[in-house]
Formats: C-alpha cells, sequence, structure tokens
C-alpha cells in the first residue's frame, strides 16, 4: 500500500470538479503491455476518421507489471510447436484451461518479441561458440537468425530495465500522443440506455486535477491489470507497500467488467509466488539461468527426494509430468516449512561455484576464469537491477554475498492475475474458427461468439490479465493479446457503424457519484479534531487494513498457511458484505486518496468474487496456491470444469456454474 506523499502535499480535492466529456469510437483502458499491443496496432487497421483514445491511470512509460523492466520474455515459441505450448500451460494450471485462447496466442506472440527487437530492446544471444552474449553485444536478430538465449523452453534473456519504455514509444506514436489521456483513473463502465447488454462508455478522474471525465464510446478494451493488496503481505510497517506484483493494480479489470454483467471465470485460482524473502526478487533466471536448487534449513536438496515423488503422486497426473506444475512447487516448499525443516533458501553459492568449477575444468587459466566470474557475479545482481532494485538492495543491505551464502525464499502473499502463472479473469470468446469448439448454451458456457478476445457484454474486450482461463501470457502475450484485439474492435465498429451509444445517466449524477468520497469529507471534516477519525465516515487506508485481516485470516492467506474451508469462506463473504456498505462511508480529502477510495471499491468487489469461487469449487485444485481443509483434494471426476459466475447488474445477483473443459490438443502426457 503506498503511502500518501504528504512531504510534498497532495491536491487537495473540491466539492464540484470540472467535466469533461468525450465521444469516441474505440475507448483503451489502461496502459500496459496489453494496452500498448492495442495502441500500437489499431491503426494498421483502422479508418482515417475513426477516433480512438486510450486512457491510463498512470504515465505509459512506466505504467503496469512491467513497470520496473525485466529480465527475461518468458514467452516466445521459437522452434518450439504451439501444441506443445498449450500442453506446458495445461499442465501448469492443473488441466483446466481454455486451449483455444492459448493456442491462438502461441501462434501470434514471437511476432510481439521481434517487434520489440526492432524498437531496440536487448536480446540475449548464443555465439558461434556456444557462449552466451548479452544485449550490448553484436548479434544477428531473432528475424534474421540469431539464437536467443534460453532459460528453459519458453523464456529468453533480455537486458530489460527500459523494456517498458521500448514498448510504450511505438505505441504512444502510433495512436498519437495527442490521443493518450494519463493520469486518468477509470473507475466505472457504462451500459446503453437504449440496447441490453451493450457497453456504452466509461468514467473515471484525473489524479492530477479536480476533473471528472466521462467517454461514450462503441467498444472499448479494459486492460489495467490484475489484483494486488487484496490479502495482507509479509511485509509491515513502511514495508507495506512492497509486493511483488504492481500495487497500483487494484483488480479494476475485473471488477468493472463484472459490475456490467461481464461472466468471471476461474477467479478461484490465485498466483501465490516464492520469491526472494522480503524483497520479492524473482527467482526464474536463478533456477533457469544459473540452475540454482532450493535447500531446506537442514541443508537438504528436497525437491528430487523419494519423498516428494510420493507426494507428488498423490495429485495425478499433474504431480506425473515432466515439469512439476508451479503450485505444486509451492506445496512442497509449505510441507517443509510446516515439518520444521525451514527456512527455505535458494542455493545461490552452490550455482554460482558450480559454474567457477565447470570454468575451471574446461581449462581456462586462472586470469580468464576471474574474467569469467566477475561476469557471472555481474550477471547475478543484474537480474535484480533490470527488474526488482529493491531485491538488490536488500542483499546489500543485509550483507549477502550470492557467492557465498544462499539467500531465503518463501511463499508469497496472494495474488490475482491471467497473464502469469494464474489464470483468473474474464470469460471471452475464442477465434471464430472450426477447430474452436461450437458449444450450445449461453455465452458463459460458449467458446465463440463472434469476436476473439470479446466478453459476455456487447462490445467490451479485454486482454493480458483480462482473459481468463489462459494463463502463462506474460509481457510478450499480453502485448499480443492486445494486437489481437485491436483488429477485432475495428471489425466491431464496422459491423456497428449505425450505434449511437446513449448514457443512463448524465454527466453531473456520474461526477457526484465519482466525488461522493470528497463531498463527504468536506461535510463532516470538521465534526472532529482530527481528520482521519470521524463518527461520519471512515479513510481509505483504515478500509484496506480491514480488507486485509478478513481475507488473510479467513479467504486462506499466510497467516493460515492459505488453508481455508467453507465456514471460514462464508465468514469471510460476511464480512466483505459488511465492508462493501461501509466503503459507501469513505471519505476523501484529496486526489490521493481519492484514488486510494475507488481502488477499495474495486479491491473488495474482486476479493468477494474470488472467496465466491473458492466456496463453490469443492475441492483443493491448486495446493500450494490455497487449499480447502474441508476438500483438501483434486477431484477431476467432478471438477474438473470451469467455474464461471456472472453478477447481474439489474437484480444484483449472482450466478455461479460449471462449465464444461474441452480439450482441443490431445492429452498424451507432456512433451
Amino acid at each position: 500500500m503506498a503511502l500518501p506523499n504528504k512531504p510534498l502535499g497532495e491536491l487537495p480535492a473540491v466539492a464540484n470538479p470540472e467535466i469533461a466529456e468525450h465521444e469516441c469510437d474505440v475507448l483503451i483502458v489502461g496502459g500496459g503491455m496489453a494496452a500498448c499491443g492495442t495502441a500500437f496496432e489499431i491503426k494498421k487497421w483502422a479508418p482515417a476518421d475513426m477516433k480512438i483514445i486510450l486512457v491510463d491511470k498512470a504515465s505509459m512509460e512506466r505504467s503496469g507489471a512491467v513497470a520496473q523492466g525485466l529480465s527475461a520474455i518468458n514467452t516466445y515459441i521459437g522452434e518450439n510447436p504451439i501444441e506443445n505450448y498449450v500442453k506446458m500451460v495445461r499442465n501448469d494450471l492443473m488441466g483446466v484451461v481454455r486451449e483455444d485462447l492459448i493456442y491462438d496466442l502461441g501462434r501470434h506472440v514471437d511476432d510481439s518479441v521481434h517487434l520489440f527487437e526492432e524498437w531496440g530492446l536487448p536480446v540475449w544471444k548464443i555465439a558461434d561458440d556456444g557462449s552466451n552474449l548479452d544485449g550490448s553485444k553484436p548479434a544477428p536478430k531473432l528475424t534474421e537468425g540469431g539464437k536467443p538465449v534460453r532459460t528453459g523452453k519458453w523464456q529468453i534473456m533480455i537486458n530489460g530495465e527500459s523494456y517498458k519504455c521500448i514498448v510504450a514509444e511505438p505505441a504512444k506514436t502510433a495512436l498519437g500522443e495527442e490521443n493518450c489521456m494519463e493520469r486518468v483513473f477509470i473507475v466505472k463502465l457504462l451500459l446503453d440506455k437504449n440496447t441490453p447488454n451493450k457497453i456504452a462508455g466509461a468514467v473515471g478522474f484525473s489524479t492530477r486535477e479536480n476533473k471528472v471525465h466521462v467517454f461514450k464510446c462503441k467498444t472499448m478494451v479494459v486492460a489495467c491489470g490484475g489484483a494486488v493488496n487484496i490479502f495482507r503481505p509479509r511485509s509491515t510497517g513502511e514495508g507495506k507497500g512492497r509486493a511483488w506484483y504492481p500495487v497500483w493494480n487494484a483488480g479494476s479489470t475485473y471488477t468493472m467488467c463484472a459490475q456490467v454483467g461481464a461472466t468471471l471465470t476461474m477467479m478461484e485460482n490465485r498466483f501465490t509466488p516464492a520469491r526472494f524473502k522480503d524483497g520479492y526478487g524473482p527467482v526464474g533466471a536463478w533456477f533457469l539461468l544459473f540452475k540454482a536448487k532450493v535447500q531446506n534449513g537442514l541443508g537438504e536438496f528436497y525437491a528430487n527426494s523419494d519423498a516428494v515423488k510420493d507426494e507428488l503422486e498423490k495429485f495425478m497426473p499433474y504431480g506425473a509430468s515432466a515439469v512439476t506444475p508451479t503450485c505444486l512447487r509451492n506445496h512442497l516448499m509449505l510441507n517443509e516449512l510446516k515439518a520444521g525443516r525451514g527456512p527455505i533458501y535458494m542455493a545461490t553459492d552452490v550455482a554460482l561455484n558450480a559454474f567457477l568449477d565447470a570454468a575451471r575444468a574446461s581449462g581456462k587459466d586462472e586470469k580468464e576464469v576471474k574474467k569469467f566470474w566477475k561476469h557471472l557475479e555481474s550477471e547475478a545482481w543484474e537480474d535484480f537491477l533490470d527488474m526488482s532494485v529493491g531485491q538488490a538492495g536488500l542483499w546489500a543491505g543485509m550483507n549477502i554475498e550470492p557467492e557465498n551464502v544462499g539467500s531465503e525464499i518463501m511463499p508469497t502473499e496472494p495474488y490475482m492475475l491471467g497473464s502469469h502463472s494464474g489464470c483468473c479473469g474474464i470469460w471471452v470468446s475464442g477465434p471464430e474458427e472450426d477447430w474452436v469448439p461450437t458449444i450450445d448454451g449461453p455465452r458463459s458456457h460458449q467458446y465463440k461468439w463472434g469476436y476473439n478476445r470479446m466478453t459476455t457484454v456487447d462490445g467490451l474486450f479485454t486482454a493480458g490479465d483480462g482473459v481468463g482461463a489462459s494463463g502463462h501470457k506474460f509481457s510478450s502475450g499480453s502485448h499480443a493479446e492486445g494486437r489481437i484485439v485491436a483488429k477485432q474492435m475495428v471489425k466491431y465498429c464496422r459491423d456497428n457503424a449505425g450505434f449511437t451509444p446513449e448514457l443512463k445517466q448524465t454527466a453531473q449524477e456520474l461526477a457526484d457519484e465519482i466525488y461522493a468520497p470528497v463531498k463527504r469529507y468536506l461535510e463532516h471534516v470538521g465534526k472532529s479534531t482530527a481528520a482521519d477519525v470521524n463518527p461520519n465516515y471512515c479513510k481509505p487506508a483504515g478500509l484496506m487494513m480491514r480488507l486485509m485481516k478478513a481475507t488473510d485470516e479467513y479467504g486462506g492467506g499466510v497467516a493460515t498457511y492459505y488453508m481455508t474451508s467453507g465456514k471460514l469462506l462464508n465468514i469471510c463473504l460476511d464480512l466483505l458484505q459488511m465492508m462493501r456498505e461501509d466503503a459507501e462511508l469513505m471519505a476523501a480529502g484529496d486526489l490521493h486518496e481519492l484514488m486510494r477510495a475507488w481502488e477499495n471499491y474495486h479491491r473488495i468487489w474482486c476479493v468477494e468474487t474470488h472467496i465466491r469461487h473458492i466456496e463453490f469449487r469443492k475441492e483443493s485444485r491448486y495446493p500450494g496456491f490455497y487449499y480447502r481443509s474441508d476438500y483438501p483434494t483434486c477431484d477431476d471426476e467432478n471438477w474438473k470444469v470451469f467455474v464461471n459466475s456472472t453478477f447481474d447488474p439489474e437484480t444484483k445477483e449472482w450466478k455461479c456454474e460449471k462449465v464444461n473443459c474441452v480439450n482441443i490438443i490431445e492429452t498424451d502426457p507432456w512433451i
């Protein structure tokens, strides 16, 4: 939870902000990789008179999950069969995925990676002698036959500190900077007044001036990330704002789309990554590039023991696959901790010294060995400096030298997302092709209904973290999915050329709703001597603490080793219902607090869908991410299905249902 910038002062909010109304054909909500993909691609297909606006809560150069940078692109198909990519994703997500969406992404993602390199992203290559060339060394591009340095089947190494800046610039250039509105937080989507189930606009406010923006549009993509700070983080005090995923992701994608009736899918899935403790530094490069292994507190490399193999067999067939699913790797780590064999270390010292021994064994003289060692040490630190500077700072502050001592790793608090090793999100249409199954019934059961990546609401699209049941897109896949959406939205606009959106509320009514926390604050602030303690309102910071406590203790957070039950989940739902009522009494004295208030609204809604889904699914589909003590195993016979939920904007009622999971790619053992 980021703290207000009080020393410099926040802009005080006023009761009656300026109102700006905008009309466009296409509205892009978000500024991360998916939104940048849409912005870059859409002008290629749009007629010259099509009006397109992008609205970003932050600044596109450092917006989204790639804001700090990355040291690897985790999805590059290259020489691999796309079918194997589908099998990998299916395996890692315990068998329940939309294979049509995954395959569709797999056949487009490499084009985005090639664009990144063309725009200046340094990609590591393999030299003729088999050594690694980092991005600063001259080498043929991928499109020219250059061979990337792979750290696994699907990952390639990059020098990515400026990754997001490199991707944002062509997106802005293609769309035109005059069509990119930054520092505007979209908080509510709007349905059409005359046509049921049809998107017509959105409303938000500036975080830099007292101004509400109301948009009318024919079609829209919502791609503003996953959800962070919905569970209590392990860090405390000033460190509470430290998280693995960006703290500004408030579940807005899921909440706003659900509120207008878009069907959600697999919202029970959460990602609980194992990361370097306290700094949340990534572990991928250490596992894959440096070949490091994990040790328990007894110095045992437990991951390959016979006891572990027996444990994984409980979750057949997934535990017996060529690569252990991410959630089950967490499960093994948690078993070690609960058995008192913690802490768990990434054996960085063992890994780096193994490289050093190999260099000496190859016949290098001592001068060459020292040079090699210096380069290896540099790469070890650069992995964090590219993408998690705080972890490098923590190492330095704790006198940790990775070549001499291991570094502790720990499962984090849970996050909700659809682009990494998680698959919660929104139910969308797949490509309109013969190989995609045709299924009768409502859209919430179908695999395709006309426009690729359109939600069950007409004209409303999503991409990246927004698309459910198809994880492992990562940065490149999110960008590619945004490009897919761009073409589809242009087609939708052409097919609905006669549609004129009309909103149900006036611009003034919407502005009053958005600024309600401000009006409440200004009305009651003088009724107590402390602005943060008042009988007539609550502040966003306090409500967020309350949310984190409820989810952590009853929804399977770190406090209970991710364990919950039907009884605990229903207590959590009761607490969330009261919280939603009390959230109507939030107050905001400045624009920072107004932003935090609306983020709270979104987080409470989002986590309620999560708890509803876990309660509905009577099994533990993702051991290591969460457990249900009353249903502790996977139940393929009854629950190898999607859980979909839909909120009815008219009746205000939720509906959860099972939806069949169809295998498109053959189900022989994963390759």
